[in-house]
C-alpha cells in the first residue's frame, strides 16, 4: 500500500485503486449521502470521507467496511477536509458557514469559526498554526489557531464565490480560484509572529466555473479544474524555458513596453453574482472602511485597527512573482488536459509533481503524465459522477 489512491462521488461509493494497473482493489459503501471530499492522513492509516453533514474516518489497512469514527456537527454539505501533519487534528469547511477543527483521537470539536456565507474550501498552512478558507461571498480568511482569531480577510472580487484555495508546501504562496475562472496568487511572508500577505498576480484560467485549484508539492506548477471539461497545468518556475526565452527577448528590446503582466481593471464591485446552481451568495455586511476598489482588497487584523489601502485602478505584477506570458496575460500554460467529457471536479498531484489525477462527472478518474500531457491510466467503475480524489504516494509520512 505504498500508493494510496481513492475516488468517490455521487454513486455513494468510495473506491480504492491500484494506481499502475487501474484495478479497483476495494469498494466502501457510503449510503448516507454523496461524498464531497476525500483526504488521506499523512501516515496513510486513515481516509476521511466528507459527506452531507458528517465526516467518516475509515481504516485504510483494514477490511472493515464501517467507519472507525464519525464526526458529527455540521448542518450542511462539508466542502473541505485536511489533516494536521501528525494527524492529531482535522479541519473541515461546510456550506453551513463554518470551519471546524476536530480532535481525531477523541472526535471532539475543538474550534468553530464562522463565515457569513457558505464555506467552499479550507486548507492548513504548513506552519500548522493557520487555516485558510474561502467562501461563497468571495472572501478568503486566514485564521490563527493559537489566538483563535481571523487575522486576514482577502476579497479578490466582491460577491464572486471563491471555490477553491491552496497553499504552497513551503508556505510561500497562497492561491484562490473563483466561479468566474479567475486565479489570484499572494506571497506569504512570515515576519516574526506575523504573516504578511502580498498580492503578486492574477489571471483568468478558465472561461467557465473553476472547481478546484492545487499547487504542486514542488511549488513549480498550479493545476486548475473547470466546468469547461478541462484541467490545466500552469508554470510557476522562473527557470521555465519559455519564460527565460521571453525574458531574454524583452531584455534585448529596451525600448519596448516592459509592462508585460496583466492589469486588472477595478471598475465597480460586482454585485448580484450567483453562486453554484444559480444560488445567490449571502450578502456580506461590510463596514464602510472595508470598501475600496482594489481588486485584491485586503483587511488585516480584523480584531484590531483596519488598514485601508488606497484604491488602485490596476494590479501591478510584482517582480518577484511567477513568470507571466506576455501574449496571453496569464501564467505560462504547460498543458491542457482535455479528454474528460463533463465537468472536472478535483485533482491530486503525485509526490514528485510529475503526475496528476483528475476526476469528472463523466464517471472517470484519469492519471496524466504532465510532461507529455498523456493519459497513463483510466480508472473506470463509478456509475455516477466522480467528484473527489485523494492520492498519497509519499515514501514516508509527511
Amino acid at each position: 500500500m505504498s500508493v494510496i489512491l481513492c475516488t468517490a462521488g455521487y454513486d455513494h461509493t468510495i473506491r480504492f485503486w491500484e494506481a499502475l494497473s487501474g484495478i479497483c482493489s476495494r469498494t466502501i459503501q457510503h449510503p448516507d449521502s454523496q461524498v464531497n471530499r476525500l483526504c488521506i492522513t499523512p501516515d496513510k492509516r486513515y481516509l476521511a470521507a466528507a459527506g452531507h453533514n458528517n465526516v467518516k474516518l475509515y481504516d485504510i489497512k483494514s477490511t472493515n467496511p464501517n467507519p472507525v469514527m464519525t464526526f458529527e456537527g455540521h448542518t450542511n454539505n462539508i466542502t473541505g477536509v485536511a489533516f494536521h501533519c501528525e494527524g492529531k487534528w482535522m479541519v473541515t469547511s461546510s456550506e453551513d458557514g463554518t470551519v471546524k477543527v476536530w480532535d481525531t483521537r477523541t472526535g471532539s470539536l475543538q474550534r468553530n469559526y464562522v463565515h457569513k456565507a457558505a464555506v467552499n474550501d479550507v486548507v492548513i498552512h504548513p506552519n500548522q498554526g493557520e487555516l485558510i478558507s474561502g467562501d461563497r461571498a468571495g472572501i478568503v480568511r486566514v485564521w490563527d489557531l493559537g489566538e483563535s482569531v481571523c487575522t486576514h480577510q482577502l476579497i479578490p472580487e466582491d460577491d464572486v464565490a471563491v471555490h477553491s484555495v491552496s497553499v504552497a508546501s513551503d508556505g510561500s504562496l497562497l492561491c484562490a480560484g473563483n466561479k468566474k475562472g479567475n486565479v489570484y496568487i499572494w506571497r506569504m511572508i512570515q515576519d516574526a509572529e506575523l504573516t504578511r500577505i502580498i498580492p503578486i498576480c492574477t489571471f483568468q484560467a478558465h472561461k467557465d466555473y473553476l472547481t478546484r485549484l492545487l499547487l504542486s508539492p514542488d511549488v513549480k506548477h498550479l493545476a486548475t479544474c473547470s466546468a469547461d471539461h478541462t484541467a490545466k497545468v500552469w508554470n510557476l518556475d522562473l527557470d521555465y524555458p519559455p519564460a527565460k526565452a521571453a525574458a531574454a527577448q524583452a531584455a534585448a528590446k529596451p525600448d519596448a513596453n516592459t509592462s508585460a503582466g496583466p492589469e486588472v481593471n477595478a471598475g465597480t464591485p460586482t454585485s448580484g453574482a450567483t453562486g453554484n446552481n444559480g444560488e445567490n451568495p449571502k450578502p456580506v455586511n461590510k463596514e464602510a472602511n472595508q470598501r475600496e476598489l482594489n481588486p485584491f482588497h485586503m483587511v488585516e487584523g480584523i480584531s484590531g485597527p483596519i488598514h485601508e489601502p488606497q484604491p488602485t485602478l490596476a494590479f501591478p505584477v510584482q517582480p518577484d512573482g511567477p513568470p507571466m506570458d506576455p501574449t496571453m496575460k496569464t501564467l505560462y500554460l504547460e498543458t491542457t488536459l482535455a479528454n474528460h467529457q463533463r465537468w472536472v471536479w478535483d485533482c491530486a498531484f503525485s509526490a514528485d509533481s510529475a503526475y496528476l489525477v483528475t476526476v469528472s462527472s463523466d464517471h472517470y478518474a484519469r492519471l496524466w503524465e504532465l510532461a507529455s500531457g498523456q493519459i497513463i491510466r483510466q480508472y473506470s467503475g463509478h456509475h455516477r459522477g466522480a467528484v473527489c480524489v485523494a492520492l498519497n504516494d509519499y515514501s514516508e509520512p509527511r
